[in-house]
This record gives C-alpha cells, structure tokens and sequence, in this order.
C-alpha cells in the first residue's frame, strides 16, 4: 500500500532531510586523502547525534542482505556502486567516492547519497559524476502529479544511455516515509507512461546509478556491496522526493 503524506508530514520529512544533507556535506568535506572509511562513518554519527536523530541504515537487513548492515553511512568507492561497508581503508588521490546516508527524526526518515572525486580528479570520473546529476535532475523534473513512475525510470535512463553508461537493472529507487523502504519501486529504466500514476502526498527516493561499463555487477562476499564486473567505476545520486501540487519538493536539499 502506498501512503500519501499530508503538508505537515512532508514538513516533518524536510526535517530528517536537513538532517541527511548536513551529514552528506560534513562527511564530503572530511573525505580527504589519508582518511579511513571508518571516520567518515563516525562523522555521520556525530551528526545524528547533534540533532538527536536516529540512523536509517544501521542494523537495517533487507531480505536479499545476510546480516544487518553494520554503519550508518555507505561508503561505495570506484567500481562499488552501492552498499558499501566503511572500513580502515584509507582514501587515495583520485578515489571516485559515492556516499549514501540515511535519517530518522520523529518516526519519519530522509535519504540521500552522493558522488564526487578525492583531491585530483580524472575527466572521465568526472563526467561520469555530472551524468549522473543530470539524471536525477532530469527524473526530479518529472516527478509532478499525473505523469508515471516509468517516466521517472525514462527520464533517468535517457540521460544515462545518452552518455554511455551502464545502470544495474534489479536497483532502483523506493517510497520512504514512516519506513525507509516503502512501496511503491522506483525503476532507473522504464517505458514512459507506464507503471503507477503520480498523485500528490507520494514521497519517493529517487537514485540514479551509473556505470562507466555496462550494466552487470557481483556481489562482494559482505552480501551487500554491488560492484562493476569490469572493475570500471561508478556513480550513485539520490534526493527524497514529494509529488506536490506545486511541483517536485526536494527534501534532502540544504
């Protein structure tokens, strides 16, 4: 079932949000050369702890996870296209970095990721990065009362075909509200004018995610990171949603 928020529960959602996109930007400006995965996920903690928020993501464990993920933030690095457990490993010059972080405030949560390049970057990374963007700005743009969830799915493959990339077919976006994960799927590829029909009070989490190589991807023996099977990298963006009459509402947005 899906679930239709009201004004004052998409405000309530906008405050997680804040909360998500604060630790994004805390957590991109401690990403340097030298740092441990593992100290940017406590960075992200520090900042659910300024706003006594809880986290989306730890001990969360979908049905295709074995165990629950262990951190607060996923922290996907060069061919890790999502999921990503933080470790010890530390950040390298030129390391292609996607972020992805969840909040609870209040019983309603926020969700959001993502990319950018540590100290010098490649072109290509670059571009890969931008495309992404584009996508997901693109599928924010159609995310208006009366259009389809497939339009989403064509807007975000349009761009993303369009440059050459890759985009893993079992992953998409989600619905998100009292839960992190709720209906209905997003698709980051569809036919447009098809699937469920946008209506006023759906809130969704929308998250482009690119390769620089083709569609196929592994697991890694975690059970949770996806990763190229080319070893060529990636990219994943994402902005919580609300269809308004007004327009698409950014929740996640500083």
């Amino acid at each position: 079932m899906i679930e239709l928020k009201t004004a004052a529960e998409v405000a309530a959602m906008r405050v997680a949000g804040r909360v998500v996109a604060t630790a994004l930007e805390r957590v991109w400006k401690a990403a340097e050369v030298g740092v441990t995965l593992l100290e940017l996920d406590e960075v992200a903690r520090e900042v659910l702890a300024e706003h006594g928020a809880g986290s989306s993501f730890l001990d969360y464990q979908p049905g295709f996870a074995p165990t629950p993920f262990p951190a607060v933030l996923c922290t996907s690095v060069n061919d890790a296209i999502v999921h990503g457990i933080p470790d010890g490993t530390r950040l390298r010059d030129g390391d292609l970095l996607s972020i992805d972080f969840g909040a609870h405030v209040n019983g309603w949560h926020g969700d959001s990721a993502r990319s950018f390049v540590v100290g010098t970057p490649d072109p290509a990374d670059l571009l890969l990065i931008e495309t992404a963007e584009r996508a997901l700005a693109a599928a924010i743009a159609v995310a208006i009362p009366g259009n389809r969830l497939g339009d989403i799915g064509h807007a975000v493959a349009t761009v993303a075909r369009g440059g050459g990339y890759g985009i893993p077919g079992d992953f998409g976006g989600h619905g998100i509200g009292r839960e992190m994960h709720e209906a209905p799927s997003v698709p980051n590829e569809a036919r447009p004018g098809r699937g469920l029909r946008l209506r006023p009070g759906m809130v969704l989490a929308i998250e482009p995610m690119l390769h620089a190589g083709g569609d196929d991807y592994t697991t890694d023996p975690d059970g949770w990171t996806l990763r190229t099977t080319d070893g060529r990298r990636a990219a994943h963006v994402e902005h919580t949603v609300a269809i308004t009459d007004d327009g698409p509402q950014v929740l996640t947005a500083l």
